[in-house]
Formats: structure tokens, C-alpha cells, sequence
């Protein structure tokens, strides 16, 4: 297994030892690249790709805690450990609602755990760091420029992630590092906001906090042990208070209820939606995947009503093998 492609944080970027109060370099140790390869025929291949690199970070004996796209639908898993070596890892569990993947490694890593803090107790203008693995010179120093809610069009929300700045190239999987040395969250995107007239970009993190509740359900089950939430299997984006389709799934119930980019949502179950965090919580109260989803649809002036009938997107994907 070759190595993953070598590169570094432009040096203004990169934190500094002496700026933390703890051992930096000991803290970015347990930071960790991560390379799966994913089926052609996977479910996920065609928008995610077969073959996807980032980073995780060891929290237990061997378990590494990273962002859930990287391995869902994974065949193999490779962990790159700073010191050169390669280590096999098996895709242990993936939660949708979270959006956090686990990893366990299958040989010895021997690096120590890092551990989980209070992504709550963060506070905008904290000082932190986005550990990526390779340590200082593939981290940045950045800070919290806002905590706030974050709806994907994925049917994803999170009442409060967490947004760094200035963000880091390669984001997946990167660990935030609070400034006690204390992992507080996972990186999932970079996103574009325009502050005093210009664009910046920013990482979006998952909350440490929102794991504590699951964890011990993906290391039994590789998901969380309750119904899942309905999926529709559409993409879409708020504009202008409306929430527009961009794209539906080929295999989804959107699909079969022949919606289209370009349709906007007025309502679910009669109740008018004007935002995706609106259309996700009234689609997500309605019941456990599988119930059905009646939705006031518009496209090219003329309004209908369809009922979808809702899944459990986990159906659609291939479970984690041992071989």
C-alpha cells in the first residue's frame, strides 16, 4: 500500500509548540491517515468515488474515529501511521444522523488514545487545532469562528456543529483539537462564507459530544440501536425560503415518485416548510423509516400532492465484511 500523497500546510498555517499548553506533537500523534477502497458497484460509488483518503484519530485501543463517508461501503481499509507503517483497519460502524465513522484496526498501532473533551464547553474564538495525520506540518492552527446550525442537502442536520477557521485542505476525518489537548470534534466539510466582503473558507466539524451517546452502539452493532429515520433520497437546498430539489437518488423513493431537480417543497403532511432544517424535522417526526411521506410538491406552476414511501437508506448499502 503506497503512501498517501505527501504535502504540507503552508507554514503561516501551521501551529506552533510553544502557542499550547500542552505536548502538540504527542496530541497530533494519535491523528492517523486513513485510505479505503470501495466496490464499483457500491452504493455510494457513483457520488462519494471507490477509492477515498483522509485522516482519523485513535480514541481507544485501536479504534479510530472518523468521518462516516470515507468508509461507508468500504472493502478495505488501510491506516497510515506516522512512523511509515501501514496497518489493515475493518469499517466497525457508520451513523447517518452523526454523520461519525468507526475504524478498527486490525493489527497493532501502539499510539495512544486522545481523549474526548466537551465540544460544548468550546466557545467561539477558542483557540484549536485541525489535526490532520503527519502532525505540524499537515495541521493547522485555527480557531472556532462559529457554532451554529448546519443542514446538508443529504437529508443531514445537526442542531449545532461547529466551524473552524482558517480551514484545512484536507479535511475529512481531521480531528479538532481543543486547547486543553482534547479532541472536540471531527471534520466533515469545507464550506464558503463571505465575511467584511470577502470569501473565506471554513471547516465544518462534527461535535464530540454528539458521540458519547452512540458510541457504544456502534462498536456492538456497527449503527445505533433504535429505528432509523425515513429517507427520501433527494438532494436539496434552500433558496429564497423554499426548499428546492437539485437531485434525487437513483434508487430512492423520491425517485420512484418521479420527482425532479427544479420541484420545490411546500409541505409535508400539510404543514408548510420554508427551510431544509424545517422539511427534515417534520419529515423526521412523522415516524421510522418506512412511513409513508405526503408531500405538497410545485413544479412549472402547478402544485400536487404525492405520498412517498419512506426507507432505511442502511438497506441500500453494503454491510462491512471481515475476509
Amino acid at each position: 500500500m503506497p503512501a498517501l500523497t505527501e504535502w504540507k500546510v503552508p507554514p503561516a498555517n501551521q501551529p506552533r509548540a510553544s502557542d499550547y499548553s500542552f505536548d502538540l506533537d504527542h496530541v497530533l500523534s494519535s491523528v492517523v491517515g486513513l485510505h479505503s477502497i470501495v466496490p464499483s458497484d457500491a452504493f455510494s460509488a457513483d457520488t462519494l468515488g471507490t477509492e477515498r483518503a483522509g485522516n482519523g484519530v485513535v480514541i481507544d485501543d485501536g479504534l479510530v474515529l472518523t468521518i462516516g463517508y470515507l468508509i461507508t461501503e468500504a472493502e478495505a481499509v488501510w491506516l497510515h501511521i506516522g512512523d511509515g507503517r501501514v496497518v489493515q483497519g475493518h469499517a466497525l460502524g457508520f451513523d447517518a444522523v452523526t454523520g461519525f465513522g468507526l475504524v478498527q484496526a486490525l493489527g497493532r498501532i501502539d499510539l495512544n488514545p486522545l481523549p474526548l473533551g466537551s465540544s460544548a464547553a468550546a466557545e467561539i474564538g477558542d483557540r484549536v487545532v485541525m489535526g490532520g495525520a503527519g502532525g505540524r506540518t499537515r495541521s493547522v492552527a485555527s480557531h472556532i469562528a462559529t457554532k451554529q446550525e448546519f443542514a446538508g442537502y443529504w437529508e443531514y442536520l445537526l442542531d449545532e456543529a461547529i466551524f473552524t477557521y482558517p480551514a484545512h485542505p484536507n479535511w475529512g476525518g481531521t480531528g479538532l483539537i481543543s486547547n486543553r489537548g482534547e479532541l472536540i470534534g471531527i471534520g466533515s466539510l469545507q464550506l464558503e462564507r463571505e465575511r467584511e466582503g470577502k470569501a473565506e473558507h471554513v471547516n465544518m466539524v462534527v461535535p464530540i459530544d454528539l458521540l458519547k451517546p452512540v458510541l457504544d452502539d456502534l462498536r456492538k452493532f456497527g449503527r445505533v440501536n433504535k429505528p432509523a429515520r425515513p429517507w427520501l433520497g433527494m438532494y436539496s437546498t434552500e433558496i429564497d425560503n423554499r426548499v428546492v430539489v437539485v437531485g434525487v437518488s437513483a434508487k430512492g423513493p423520491a425517485a420512484a415518485a418521479e420527482l425532479k431537480a427544479g420541484d420545490v417543497i411546500l409541505a409535508v403532511n400539510g404543514e408548510k416548510v420554508s427551510s431544509q432544517s424545517q422539511f427534515y424535522r417534520k419529515l423526521w417526526a412523522l415516524g421510522p423509516a418506512g412511513v409513508d411521506v405526503p408531500l405538497t410538491v410545485y413544479h412549472e406552476g402547478v402544485t400536487f400532492d404525492v405520498v412517498l414511501a419512506s426507507t432505511d437508506r442502511a438497506r441500500l448499502l453494503k454491510a462491512p465484511r471481515l475476509h
